[in-house]
């Protein structure tokens, strides 16, 4: 298993590499590219047509690139999936990337320049900086907060941004002179220090006013063809089973298409803690699968959540991150290499969370993009509001120049690409939230196992569809993913499709109260949370004891201040 890196500089590029960790595989003039130990599925080096690229490709449409490049006359042979894509770019430019199905970040050695892939959706992740007249570029976050060259330091804004959206939904990392590459683009760097960005894939509305059959009929054929894609080639399949619609769908059509064991798997949170295990039971019994409930208990939590985050190149503030670190070791404990799971139904179908912002639409009295974009702020209910009574004055002084967090956002929200309400809101969850908390998540917490997550409900073609179907059918009536749900009524029992959705329920109050009780104490209170500064110590001390005007979603705001002080002293970012 192992991450990349490259680095573009005139003077000793592959002891840049070296610098960070890595290991130099290919060295091209200014160009070095290297790979680094860690949890990944890097590899490299590959040519063609002159280029050089070391990548983390995993490619689902294989064989119809393959035989793109033959019919073009270029060399479509067997090959690795990392080399099959250069090819597919040495040919076609980034409408080969475009073409391709999968999750990828590539590094390409490509004339004098150093150029940056991530996949459509951004089920990979790669970053990248400046340092002098030098480049370096990695999937690893740590490996450019190791690169002595760069003088980086804790960035204040995406402190804000974390708090605000607990995770960070743009280009901007918790390091400084640090960026993450936006999903579907090609980032050219050059030596004089400019950059080309160039897009090969955004979503983009383009509603069919077929009928509701019609558009559900072709949601189905695309739903498989997502699944059976991203299912093995032989052996047991694992899906993550939490029992709402999303999952339960990709359960189903994993049964049906996959010729092996498909297996499911669970959590439950003790017997006193609310589930929805009858419901995930249900699903399995109904689809043939092994079925395995993994309980979690606080104390394994508490014990395993320092780790966990330290796994993360950007924090999320989701307390089920423990968790799904656990399932996916139990998972490739029983021998699997990929665990399907039903993430995207409500970025890209409309999910329950967009409701507020449609209810603040009927009321608002301020119609600029702005006002909408202040409201897409406050929906996510986290440390927003709490920021003038939770940053000390020093950290809010040098913030005040600063865009403020919903300058991310806005460009979603106005008309453009999108122009219907529903739409614009989709966009800016699956480009925010889809790329940059659910998917890098789910990347980094499986690659940790040898696992690899796959996500059909973010395939390309499956959101391409999305943005056809007319928003009536999307949200119909009070009725959430109307349309995804009957694209797959017949695969699931009633009781399963039209239940509204409820979420896991995560204990997060029990756990900060018992098992994470001194961790947390220890962790916001002691010398390092003080020496840097951000934090209003009798603000915190208030959260801790569970007063003052944060209920009731305190838990999930201590949680987030939890996990940031938690990652922060991981990348030991001390100022």
């Amino acid at each position: 298993m192992a991450r990349w890196c490259a680095c573009l500089a005139a003077d000793d590029p592959a002891g840049q590499v070296e610098a960070m960790g890595g290991r130099a595989v290919r060295v091209a003039g200014r160009r070095a590219l290297g790979l680094l130990e860690g949890p990944g599925a890097a590899t490299g080096p590959f040519e063609a047509a002159g280029r050089w690229a070391v990548g983390e490709v995993t490619l689902f449409n294989a064989a119809e690139l393959r035989a793109r490049l033959g019919a073009a006359g270029a060399d479509g042979g067997d090959c690795p999936d990392g080399e099959l894509l250069l090819r597919c770019y040495a040919a076609f430019g980034t409408a080969g990337l475009a073409a391709a199905d999968g999750m990828f970040a590539l590094a390409i050695a490509d004339g004098e320049d150093l150029v940056l892939v991530r996949d459509h959706v951004g089920a990979r992740t790669v970053f990248h900086a400046r340092a002098g007249s030098r480049w370096a570029a990695a999937t690893s976050l740590r490996a450019l907060r190791r690169w002595p060259a760069l003088h980086t330091g804790l960035h204040l804004p995406a402190v804000r941004s974390f708090l605000t959206f607990a995770y960070l939904p743009g280009t901007e990392t918790l390091l400084r002179g640090v960026h993450e590459v936006l999903p579907g683009r090609c980032l050219r760097l050059r030596a004089d220090g400019t950059t080309v960005e160039e897009t090969f894939w955004e979503p983009a509305e383009a509603v069919d006013e077929s009928p509701a059959a019609e558009h559900a009929g072709r949601l189905r054929a695309l739903l498989e063809q997502a699944t059976a894609r991203r299912l093995p080639d032989a052996g047991p399949v694992g899906v993550l089973l939490s029992g709402g619609v999303d999952s339960s769908l990709v359960t189903a059509l994993a049964a049906r298409l996959h010729p092996g064991p498909v297996r499911t798997y669970s959590i439950s949170f003790g017997d006193d803690a609310p589930n929805e295990l009858a419901y995930s039971g249900l699903v399995a019994a109904h689809c043939g699968t092994e079925h395995r409930v993994l309980t979690v208990a606080g104390e394994t939590v508490a014990a395993r959540l320092p780790e966990t985050v330290a796994l993360l190149d950007c924090p999320v503030g989701d307390p089920l991150t423990v968790p799904n670190l656990l399932l996916a070791e139990a998972v490739a404990a029983d021998g699997m290499r990929v665990a399907l799971n039903g993430e995207g139904g409500d970025p890209v179908f409309g999910g329950p969370k967009n409701l507020p912002m449609l209810v603040h639409e009927l009321h608002r009295d301020d119609p600029s993009p702005e006002s909408r974009a202040r409201a897409y702020v406050d929906s996510y209910r986290k440390c927003h509001a709490d920021l003038p009574t939770l940053l000390t004055r020093d950290a809010l002084a040098a913030l005040a120049p600063a865009p403020p967090p919903q300058d991310l956002v806005a460009p979603y929200l106005r008309p453009g690409r999108m122009n219907g309400l529903l739409n614009q809101l989709l966009h800016a969850n699956l480009r925010t939230k889809g790329a940059h908390h659910i998917l890098s998540k789910v990347e980094r917490i499986t690659a940790a196992t040898g696992l690899e997550g796959r996500a059909p409900l973010f395939d390309r073609e499956v959101i391409d569809q999305a943005f056809r179907v007319p928003s009536r059918f999307k949200l119909s009536g009070t009725v959430e993913k109307w349309i995804l749900k009957e694209a797959v009524r017949d695969l699931l029992p009633a009781t399963v499709v039209d239940r509204p959705k409820s979420g896991m329920r995560v204990p997060v109050q029990r756990w900060l109260h018992g098992p994470l009780r001194e961790l947390g104490h220890d962790l916001l209170l002691g010398r390092s949370a003080r020496d840097r500064g951000l934090f209003r110590e009798d603000t915190v001390r208030s959260w801790l004891r569970g007063t003052g005007t944060l209920l009731p979603r305190q838990g999930g705001k201590l949680w987030l201040v939890l996990t940031l002080e938690l990652w922060l002293r991981s990348f030991d970012v001390t100022d």
